[in-house]
């Protein structure tokens, strides 16, 4: 009796995050049927939580009202509390942002261990209005509080041989329940180049609408890159490695055709299963031109100057 071969190779085979992801796609796939306005974005609650006091508001959204509240804590990314959208919201109770330790390590003059109310003394907050795009193709625009991410690397003083660096999410299946699953290789690994990191605009988030970062949102301390898809934003953030080589990143890993390092919005590069040219904002009906850098161009696209932006996606 002859042997069947199997059609699909084990290489074939959909990775477990992106199937898992399944009726995402699904809704995305369904144009024109408004499946991302789901009923709960669109009550615009009061922020809760307890409040931050801003030194100055910057805005960078070009005037556009942000997303309300509700939206922007209920409709979120965040896999370590669960892999669909209202799980993070869910789930987030058991993430204890006090007391909290975050470790600077690598090619630093000043490693160090440094508790997350005293790195909040180091820094004046700032409230900073960003727009913000995901790559499953929704956006939002969202008030983050926080401090310039270059401040905290001019003050640690990396090392000449400091290319990159890499921030790593908590890793506590007890805090953090997604964990518990084999979806992503744990933990959550994230990076930029040291050029990135020191531009204006990379911010260190510990909140957003004037409160503390719920859990669900990366309580305590996120990274916010402006220009680039969303999950380059580093949650729950516990370690921040300066190294010479490019972090092994958690989702470029997990599937390297469709989340590369550099993760820079851009239209003229689609995903492999759907376009990256237009987006729909969480709140609206119908799907807007995505910009260039995500509206940021004219700031960061002087970063990749002589890059082939398609391979380096």
């Amino acid at each position: 009796m002859a042997r069947h071969v199997p059609d699909l190779r084990d290489f074939d085979a959909t990775p477990e995050p992106l199937w898992l992801r399944r009726r995402e796609f699904l809704r995305l796939g369904a144009a024109g049927a408004g499946a991302l306005l789901l009923p709960a974005l669109a009550r615009a609650g009061a922020p809760t939580g307890p409040e931050l006091r801003a030194a100055r508001k910057v805005e960078l959204a070009g005037g556009e009202a942000p997303t309300s509240w509700d939206a922007v804590t209920g409709y979120n990314n965040f896999y370590e509390l669960g892999t669909e959208k209202d799980d993070p919201a869910r789930n987030a109770g058991t993430l204890r942002p006090r007391p909290w330790t975050v470790s600077i390590e690598g090619e630093v003059k000043k490693p160090q261990q440094v508790g997350i109310d005293d790195l909040l003394r180091w820094f004046p907050l700032e409230e900073r209005i960003y727009r913000m795009r995901c790559v499953e193709a929704w956006s939002m625009v969202i008030p983050w509080v926080g401090f310039p991410l270059a401040d905290l690397v001019r003050r640690l003083e990396p090392t000449s041989r400091a290319r990159y660096v890499a921030f790593q999410t908590l890793l506590d299946p007890g805090q953090l329940p997604g964990e518990r699953r084999s979806v992503l290789d744990w933990p959550y690994v994230e990076g930029l180049r040291i050029d990135e990191a020191t531009h204006p605009l990379a911010l260190l988030a510990v909140g957003v609408y004037g409160r503390a970062l719920p859990g669900q949102n990366g309580a305590p301390l996120r990274l916010v890159v402006p220009w680039k898809y969303g999950f380059k934003g580093a949650k729950s953030i516990v370690r921040i490695t300066f190294q010479e080589a490019q972090p092994r990143t958690t989702w470029s890993l997990a599937a390297p055709n469709e989340y590369g390092f550099y993760a820079n919005v851009n239209p003229a590069v689609d995903h492999p299963r759907w376009s990256q040219a237009r987006e729909r904002r969480i709140g609206e009906f119908l799907r807007r031109p995505t910009l260039p850098f995500n509206g940021y161009a004219e700031q960061v696209a002087g970063l990749y100057a002589g890059m082939d932006l398609r391979k380096n996606f």
